[in-house]
């Protein structure tokens, strides 16, 4: 038998500190398997060690909430009419890099069994992408690999992927960033809880067969990406989405049933975390048997079953006596459906092979808010910070006027800002026939909430630029913009889900940008009274060249009562008025304009108040219901100029608009300065509309044409036709390439 020392778990991955904590917790050293344990449960993606100290600063109550965050695997907000809304969004970054395929189709496979394990049919999915810049190779087969996944699991799971983002900086080259949302909709009172009671019950294991894809994935997830991280590709699991649909549906019916006392997933750290959850959760123990636990390979150790990451599986914990029940439903899907243990009075859990004892480790020892350590880490306030602030837009030579359009075309074909046509049409985006946004535009993919008359608006948003420039800033204006997006679209922002993107927390100054964003989503949570329902951290994405830009992404949800209620971003009817809500200012600050076209790295955050974009939201979303204006889109990446073109584009017709000649040009046109939306008004609705405006900032910028023709301060533009050329072929030309 292997001795167990220090560096052993060292080797692991655990501290020296930590294989202490072990020893004080067993009152004796721990055999291998054990450790094995210790290590998935402890690492940064099972324990958030160095992120749960922040994490519970964070709203978590709220009027619509019906579990608060860390209570169950995902959000669960109220929608009305006796339903509830189930979402969360996890990160996948890590195997992604490795094996983008495989990275992220076992990333919307994980996140969609958080959804279906509370009792929750998933009905859509967003994601968001992060990746280097798109002429190199690398991006490319990533970009490819990513996609393919994200589809390919998607499609053939027959859940709908309704909206996100995609971005391209090198900052991102070696640490892509594969965000996976998924949302369901269940009856109030037909959820089920990841919990173990019940002395006795069952412990039943279903899905897939467990194999050694994917062993010490959470512990992969919780270090650094290097040259040698190829040689972790067994910790990147492989899925496979026809098996996890027959257990979508085996699973809910067996919720239907109420035979079930508790169920939970099984993703990192696999049946050790299902068991040891579930157990600290119900105050529980279990005694399970893991040579009935049905695998792929012959001959498995206890640590790999324990510690294995296979897709497609689920912990269930049956009320005694109605075991054949649930077999029969999972014989009917032909998914495997087995005893291999039971629920224990005491609070321990014991693992046996081959009726040998091979672990026995008290519950609560392994998880969050008990064994599981928690730190509070250094920060520092970088330096660089110092040189974003002290950026002057006067230092910043204005482009000439007959360069404004030459720098509105750049801009329009920065992958990051055009079309992603090229990735959406990959996704089924049709199946299930609840997204309305397939074909009605708005900023906000908005979703029917079956069987319920609500529609759901739903977004991803987080601009990592604005978060480097100032982190509690930045993060701010990502949960404003997408309340913003939310209510563009017509709905009421309920809630969120977060994740939290970032270098490693050893590293002071990547540790004070996670602090101060938290601090900022807190802040802004509370104004826009969304919570925080859950999420995920996912720390050390830094490679040698450094770490990535600070990326929390915020997931939001939001609610419309009906149809009536809908608004769209196009253009519609020649002679509509343009108007901007909102106040320009002479701030380029971090846009896309000042980082691409005068490649300066190091600017300010652009402007952003946080009561001034409530007075927006407040404003707007009243006149929208009010039916008052025709559409609305808000002002994000490439300003002003490039907010009007995508609405012109969307409802293929021209304009015609006139810049305040009071502000720098560039500012005017490209500055991404916040609290603005673009607005169409009806003639007839005009006056009326001006009235319900109140004491909100706001301007004419012109009106809709008939025809196709784009007229800026009196010059022609061009056709819409040569702009959206520009605009869809972005990132066509650079994957194109790749087949050639």
């Amino acid at each position: 038998m292997q001795e167990i020392t220090v560096e052993t778990a060292q080797q692991l991955g655990l501290t020296s500190e930590e294989f202490a904590r072990i020893v004080q917790l067993l009152g004796r050293k721990p055999n291998f398997t054990e450790l094995t344990m210790f290590s998935a449960m402890w690492s940064e993606h099972c324990s958030y060690k160095n992120s749960l100290r922040w994490l519970k600063t964070l709203p978590r109550e709220g009027s619509c909430l019906l579990a608060k965050a860390g209570e169950e695997n995902a959000g669960l907000v109220d929608i009305g009419e006796g339903y509830a809304c189930v979402f969360k969004i996890e990160s996948h970054n890590h195997p992604s890099a490795i094996e983008p395929f495989q990275g992220a189709a076992t990333g919307v496979g994980g996140i969609h069994r958080d959804i279906f394990t509370m009792g929750a049919r998933p009905i859509a999915a967003l994601n968001s992408l992060r990746f280097g810049r798109l002429e190199e190779p690398r991006t490319q087969h990533l970009l490819r690999g990513v996609v393919a996944g994200i589809g390919h699991y998607g499609n053939c799971l027959g859940v709908a992927t309704v909206g996100g983002e995609v971005y391209f900086d090198s900052c991102y080259h070696t640490n892509p960033l594969v965000n996976a949302m998924s949302v369901g909709v269940v009856r109030i009172g037909q959820t089920v809880s990841a919990i173990a009671k019940g002395d006795g019950n069952p412990v039943m294991i279903v899905g897939s067969e467990t194999g050694k894809d994917g062993i010490g994935g959470a512990a992969f997830a919780s270090a650094n990406i290097t040259e040698e991280s190829v040689d972790d590709l067994p910790a990147v699991q492989v899925g496979d989405p026809f098996q996890e649909k027959k257990l979508i549906e085996a699973c809910l019916e067996a919720v239907a049933t109420g035979a079930l006392v508790g169920m939970q997933d099984m993703g990192a750290a696999g049946i050790t975390c299902a068991t040891a959850e579930m157990s600290a959760k119900g105050g529980h123990g279990m005694r399970i048997d893991l040579s009935k636990v049905p695998t792929r390979q012959a001959d498995m150790k206890a640590w790999e079953i324990l510690i294995s990451e296979s897709q497609e599986r689920m912990l269930l914990v049956v009320q005694k006596g109605r075991e054949e029940e649930i077999r029969q439903i999972f014989d009917k899907w032909d998914l495997h459906c087995v005893q291999i243990g039971e629920v224990t009075r005491e609070p321990v859990l014991q693992f046996y092979l081959h009726s040998r004892l091979e672990a026995e480790v008290p519950a609560d020892s392994l998880v969050v808010g008990g064994g599981a350590p928690v730190y509070e880490r250094e920060y520092r306030r970088p330096a660089y910070l110092d040189d974003c602030a002290a950026f002057d837009i006067n230092q910043i030579a204005e482009p000439a006027p007959e360069q404004l359009m030459e720098v509105a075309r750049m801009l329009c074909g920065l992958p990051t800002i055009a079309s992603k046509r090229w990735v959406y049409e990959q996704y089924d985006r049709l199946v299930g026939t609840a997204n309305i946004t397939a074909y009605m535009p708005a900023d906000a993919a908005l979703v029917l909430a079956k069987p319920t008359s609500r529609i759901l608006a739903l977004t991803t948003d987080g601009n990592s630029r604005y978060v480097f420039a100032d982190p509690f800033k930045g993060t701010q204006i990502a949960v404003a913009e997408a309340a913003r997006n939310i209510v563009c679209s017509g709905g009421q922002p309920l809630a969120i889900t977060n994740c939290l993107n970032f270098g490693n927390p050893y590293d002071p100054e990547v540790y004070y940008q996670f602090v101060q964003a938290i601090q900022g989503m807190g802040e802004a949570c509370k104004a826009f009274d969304t919570p925080v329902t859950g999420g995920n951290v996912s720390f050390y994405n830094q490679s040698p060249d450094g770490p990535i830009y600070p990326t929390p992404v915020i997931g939001m949800v939001g609610i419309l009562s009906s149809r009536d209620q809908i608004m769209t971003m196009h253009f519609q009817h020649p002679g509509d008025r343009i108007y901007l809500l909102g106040i320009p200012r002479n701030d380029i600050g971090s846009s896309a304009y000042v980082y691409a076209w005068h490649q300066i790295a190091y600017s300010s955050c652009p402007y952003f108040d946080l009561q001034e974009e409530l007075h927006l939201q407040k404003a707007l979303l009243q006149i929208i219901r009010k039916r008052l204006i025709v559409s609305a889109h808000d002002v994000s990446e490439g300003g002003l100029w490039m907010c009007l073109l995508e609405s012109a584009m969307a409802g293929h017709l021209g304009m015609e608009v006139y810049a305040n000649l009071a502000y720098r040009q560039d500012a005017f046109w490209f500055g991404e300065s916040q609290s603005r939306v673009v607005v169409s008004v009806s003639p007839e609705q005009e006056s009326e509309f001006l009235l319900a405006l109140g004491s909100l900032p706001h301007q004419l910028l012109g009106e809709v044409r008939a025809d196709d023709q784009l007229i800026v301060d009196g010059h022609s533009w061009g056709s819409l036709a040569e702009w959206q050329w520009i605009y869809e072929q972005a990132i066509d030309q650079y994957m194109e390439k790749e087949n050639m």
